[in-house]
């Protein structure tokens, strides 16, 4: 009698699991790419359920397991990078290595009015930028309010979920909200001053999640990925790109992004980092990135308390220690990923008059 409920559930996981491997950008196949880690808990489940209650005996039952043992492997192949089973892409940063730079990146949720505790929170722990998306006017008031520790800003306040403001010790130069793919998604571009003089060029990006309520497909959220991606590795100086890229770490797009960009995954060998949703313990994965040129190692990586948001703050510090890296370290580009990036380009209306250089 159990034959069924087992082969249910096994052919459930495995439609789940081989869902992202469709080359399409349709909201309901690229939300697969997200449970990974909670689809894999359930394939185990079924799997360790199956062994201890029902004979494994003939060849019906056989290959069901085997089914779910596939699903458990594939899943792992994903998320295993983001656990301490891999080597750290990003290696520890020296402990005389400087100059360092502590960043804070925070979805605040904009119909979150409880400012205090992110304000709280910068207060605490002294970034030397801040990144704040889902911000309004009324964010915008609270947070002004930090210009004694942050005196640069770049703003942007906007009533659709999509406002952003970058608050910063360090100076600021060429600092440009842009609108890369769409009319009223923003992104901030800037290259700061460190305090040896050294500069960085900060990409802090939110763009539009495919989702039933938010677009029917992730045409444009890829596109924007791939056009800063590029001029990331194109940059000629250390590069950083932050902020809530609804996509998680593990996915095709991400894994392009990287590929086009060649930058660095510190959460690599150290692990998920998950920041949303800060309300379900259950149901979280990392959506909040940091991604860097091989001129940083990392001094400190933290997933801070809840704001009242949806989404977990992150703190990452980094030093700029070049050589100190893997020479192997993040992916390389390959004709596939080239022709996926230009896809993703054609597919969209990039603005590229706006695409950062």
């Amino acid at each position: 009698m159990l034959t069924p409920v087992f082969a249910i559930a096994t052919m459930v996981l495995a439609i789940a699991t081989l869902m992202p491997t469709i080359r399409s950008g349709a909201w309901w196949i690229r939300g697969f790419d997200f449970p990974r880690l909670q689809l894999l808990v359930l394939s185990i489940a079924v799997l360790a359920a199956q062994m201890v209650l029902q004979p494994i005996d003939d060849a019906w039952t056989t290959a069901i397991v085997v089914v779910n043992a596939g699903c458990v492997l594939w899943q792992a192949w994903w998320i295993v990078p983001y656990t301490r089973l891999r080597r750290p892409e990003v290696a520890d940063a020296p402990a005389d290595a400087h100059p360092r730079i502590r960043l804070l990146a925070s979805n605040v949720l904009m119909h979150n009015r409880d400012t205090a505790p992110l304000v709280a929170l910068v207060r605490e722990h002294r970034p030397d930028v801040l990144i704040a998306v889902e911000t309004d006017r009324h964010w915008e008031r609270a947070l002004d309010g930090l210009q004694d520790l942050l005196p640069h800003a770049l703003r942007c306040p906007l009533d659709n979920l999509y406002g952003m403001h970058l608050y910063t010790r360090l100076p600021l130069h060429d600092a440009k909200v842009r609108y890369l793919v769409e009319d009223d998604i923003p992104s901030m571009h800037a290259t700061l001053e460190l305090d040896d003089g050294q500069r960085v060029v900060l990409h802090a990006l939110h763009p539009r999640p495919p989702s039933p309520t938010e677009a029917d497909s992730s045409q444009d959220r890829d596109a924007e990925l791939v056009l800063v991606g590029r001029a990331a590795r194109e940059a000629e100086h250390p590069v950083i790109v932050a902020g809530d890229l609804n996509d998680v770490a593990w996915s095709r797009t991400t894994r392009l992004f990287r590929k086009v960009s060649g930058l660095l995954d510190p959460r690599i060998g150290r692990g998920m980092y998950n920041t949303f949703h800060a309300r379900l313990p259950g149901l979280r994965w990392p959506l909040d990135h940091l991604f860097h040129s091989r001129h940083f190692t990392l001094v400190c990586m933290r997933r801070l308390p809840a704001i009242g948001s949806d989404h977990f703050p992150i703190l990452v510090e980094l030093a700029l220690a070049p050589g100190h890296n893997p020479r192997d370290a993040g992916l390389s580009p390959d004709a596939q990923a080239r022709a996926d990036a230009q896809a993703a380009v054609d597919g969209a209306d990039p603005n590229v008059a706006a695409a950062p250089r």
